[in-house]
């Protein structure tokens, strides 16, 4: 089977690649199933589970021996066929040998869902990042509550109508019902910290953009890295503002994590992301991950010549069409990139009679 036939996910982000992607050597050119276990390295263990995501069919969870048992990374959505594929781990795999510790490179729910059913299973401590630990449990929180006024007036200001709005206070709150309950205390994972897994030495090395403080896993002696959703191979990660923060600024921190996860890792690192086919050329993907966004931006800036809603820039960011379904990720991302426009300096922002934010390019910018 060739490259071109293996199945790959669609893009979490909104944003179209609009260039070939670069050469990358992906360890199989075969497409896992759902369920599936192959060893990329001595004791670390790739797992293929499924998830019920239009566009984005599964996702790669982590199983490392750790002396008398395991250590996972990440650990799917919580779901009940999540949870009987696990069981079959723990038996055939894991051979009832006990999880030491559950680790989740981030907070979304494909990644979190079932952390806090396997850490009572097991009695075993959840490691994360401060940040992602406790916007998990703020958005868990959320569920079964009426949407905030606060997101109400994100929503408006960046053009929603109010049929639009509707159906957002209609749909809000649902973050908790991908999730088990999370423990009520976790063991803290630091930037640049060092840890023993099996024996060996792992570094967290920190990005940030796609979640606040997403946690990757770097091990020197196997040259490998469980880079979660901060580098994947054949999709890029949705990097959106939310109501939580209006006037973040998440895809400049996006790249420039992409800039220092170069100086963090060797270009023949061994990358097991948790989307797509564990492969190695890591500074390419990242040198493309870099020039899409910013051919982005500087198509988004010329767009701007003229003034512009956040949801009236969608045609000349994404291809795909703007519906219901994927309306929340695309003014996202939107406001993300007008954001990072404007924190450098190269569009204004005011706002217009009816209370929307209206962004126009600085007037000798597109000249210069």
């Amino acid at each position: 089977m060739t490259r071109s036939a293996v199945k790959q996910p669609a893009d979490q982000s909104m944003v179209p690649d609009r260039s070939p992607l670069p050469k990358l050597e992906f360890i199989t050119d075969e497409t896992p199933q759902p369920g599936d276990v192959r060893e990329i390295a001595d004791g670390i263990f790739w797992l293929r589970f499924a998830l019920p995501m239009a566009g984005l069919d599964h996702i790669n969870l982590w199983a490392l021996r750790d002396g008398d048992g395991w250590v996972v990374v990440d650990t799917g959505i919580g779901n009940r066929d999540s949870k009987e594929i696990w069981r079959k781990h723990f038996r055939e795999l894991m051979g009832d040998r006990p999880v030491n510790r559950v680790i989740c490179t981030h907070l979304h729910p494909d990644h979190t869902g079932l952390a806090g059913w396997m850490c009572r299973e097991f009695g075993a401590p959840l490691l994360m990042t401060r940040g992602e630990y406790f916007l998990c449990r703020l958005m868990a929180a959320d569920t079964g509550q009426a949407a905030p006024p606060e997101s109400l007036r994100f929503y408006k200001k960046a053009g929603f109508t109010d049929a639009q709005l509707e159906l957002y206070k209609q749909r809000f709150g649902g973050f908790g019902k991908a999730i088990s309950e999370l423990p009520q205390s976790y063991d803290r994972l630091v930037d640049g910290e060092l840890g023993q897994i099996g024996g060996r030495e792992w570094r967290v090395v920190i990005g940030s953009g796609h979640s606040p403080e997403h946690a990757c896993l770097y091990c020197p002696e196997l040259n490998l890295c469980l880079s979660g959703d901060q580098l994947l191979p054949n999709i890029s990660s949705n990097v959106s503002v939310w109501p939580t923060e209006p006037e973040g600024n998440p895809l400049e921190d996006w790249i420039s994590s992409c800039h220092r996860l170069k100086l963090e890792l060797p270009k023949d690192a061994l990358i097991g992301p948790a989307h797509g086919i564990p492969f190695r050329g890591a500074h390419k993907r990242l040198d493309k991950l870099i020039e899409h966004h910013e051919k982005a931006l500087q198509r988004l800036l010329e767009f701007c010549e003229k003034p512009r809603l956040a949801t009236q820039v969608y045609s000349v960011l994404f291809r795909r069409e703007i519906t219901d379904s994927n309306r929340i990720m695309a003014v996202g991302e939107s406001v993300a990139h007008l954001n990072c426009l404007k924190n450098r300096g190269l569009v204004t922002r005011r706002l217009n009679d009816a209370g929307q934010f209206i962004y126009m390019a600085k007037r000798g910018v597109l000249a210069s």
